[in-house]
């Protein structure tokens, strides 16, 4: 089986990589020139743990190849996924631009039946517009070739993807034939042998799971945030609490970790997206406007902290920085709550040292030369600093030696931004812990 995938960003990569690990042969299209001749040499655009590996296992085998022009395969190939980016508008609407071009060029091109398949995260009525567009230049030729509309949402974890294409919980799809059901089915039943766990639907619906599964997720993490923030003032400890409720089997204890605030390139844009589509039809929709409120109000948090600490007499002081990525195992710092905290510190006049495992690169590409200084390790990030602030969990972070970084700090603060430390044991070895919700 012949696949095509047009666009070679987060989704689309691992995607096009993990079909052609189970032996389909896939086209990764790109109109990005550069980044296709970077994946060609082994380049990878983005950090994924494993990625690099299996993209060239693949092209070696020959099951994987680059393209810059998706007309050299679309003959060729039964399925089309389209994985472009979906940015949002000023406005918080997904930009369709991407999408619409991708169904332009394939109704301009498409010469046999094909299966476009949307794998960006899209709103509703998105597959509408795209079968539409793909009328409207099969009339423009004069031609009337057969084809259907798929949606193929994606849940991906980043820093698990992977595991997560590999061995998917569920997998969401949504269909208006029984060609396209079977098509889809062929290309999942590899990845779904012991227990077929394809759900599928129509079209609309799977375009709102996932918007709806991740503002769920977002609205639990919001959730335990306020909760944090309040059992601070009222003497509660949040850990405490979260087990309490955790085990509740109605609840459940997954999405209930307080801290500085979720980012990437799901939560924020999908909240934005689906509360201009509510608002599109004059529907208000009043939790996510307040969890999306939550999530900003808390990306300032350990800011807040370390200026009450301090009187807000920030001026001139050094402040160490433990995590750029918005999460652990990845480079992407879209709306990661560091940017946030860089911001606002050097407004404050603050000098910032950061150190992150892999985020550095992409941290110097968003930053001028000057504006934050880098660590080669988390103990030179610390030295002569007044503060640290631990941003991202990664594991390196986990079991520092603490009796190093009192000796290196100009005053023992840290600041916790994901509850990952035992207040008692940092108190034990000299230090002034603070971190969310105790």
């Amino acid at each position: 089986m012949k696949i095509a995938i047009v666009g070679t960003g987060y989704v689309g990569l691992v995607t096009g990589t993990c079909f052609a690990e189970m032996g389909t042969e896939v086209y990764c299209v790109d109109v990005n020139r550069e980044k296709i001749e970077g994946l060609k040499k082994g380049v990878m655009p983005i950090y994924e743990p494993g990625l690099d590996e299996m993209v060239n296992r693949n092209m070696m085998a020959g099951r994987l190849r680059f393209l810059t022009d998706l007309r050299e395969c679309l003959d060729e190939v039964e399925v089309l996924f389209c994985a472009v980016g979906t940015p949002p508008d000023e406005d918080g609407s997904a930009d369709l631009r991407y999408v619409l071009e991708v169904a332009r060029t394939v109704g301009r091109y498409m010469n046999r039946y094909i299966l476009v398949v949307t794998k960006s995260t899209v709103p509703v009525g998105t597959a509408r517009k795209i079968k539409q567009v793909i009328l409207e230049e099969q009339a423009a030729r004069g031609v009337t070739i057969d084809f259907d509309i798929a949606s193929n949402p994606e849940f991906l974890k980043e820093g698990a993807a992977i595991k997560d294409f590999m061995s998917p919980d569920r997998v969401v799809v949504g269909v208006e034939s029984e060609r396209a059901r079977k098509l889809m089915s062929k290309l999942y039943r590899p990845f779904l042998l012991n227990n077929f766990r394809v759900i599928f639907m129509d079209v609309p619906s799977a375009e709102m799971t996932k918007y709806a599964a991740n503002a769920m997720l977002a609205t639990r993490i919001s959730f335990m945030n306020e909760i944090a923030n309040l059992c601070e003032i009222v003497g509660a400890d949040v850990n405490m609490v979260r087990k309490g409720i955790g085990t509740d089997a109605r609840i459940g204890s997954r999405f209930l970790y307080p801290g500085c605030g979720y980012g990437g390139s799901c939560f924020p844009k999908d909240v934005k997206a689906l509360v201009k589509t509510a608002a599109d039809h004059d529907y208000p929709m009043r939790i996510l406007e307040a969890v999306e409120a939550v999530n900003e109000a808390q990306k300032s948090i350990l800011f807040r902290k370390l200026s009450n600490y301090y009187g807000g007499d920030l001026a001139g002081r050094r402040i160490a920085l433990w995590g750029l990525a918005f999460k652990p195992e990845t480079d992407d710092m879209r709306e990661a709550p560091s940017l946030v905290l860089i911001r606002l510190l050097r407004e404050a006049g603050c000098r910032v040292m950061a150190y992150d495992p892999v985020a550095m690169d992409e941290a110097r590409r968003r930053f001028q030369d000057g504006e934050i200084a880098y660590g080669k390790d988390i103990y030179e990030t610390v030295i002569d600093a007044d503060a640290l602030l631990v941003v991202t969990e990664w594991k390196e972070f986990r079991m520092p030696s603490w009796a190093v970084i009192k000796k290196l700090m100009a005053h023992p603060l840290v600041l916790d931004g994901r509850n990952i430390y035992d207040k008692a044991e940092l108190e034990e070895a000299g230090m002034t812990y603070h971190c969310i919700g105790r």
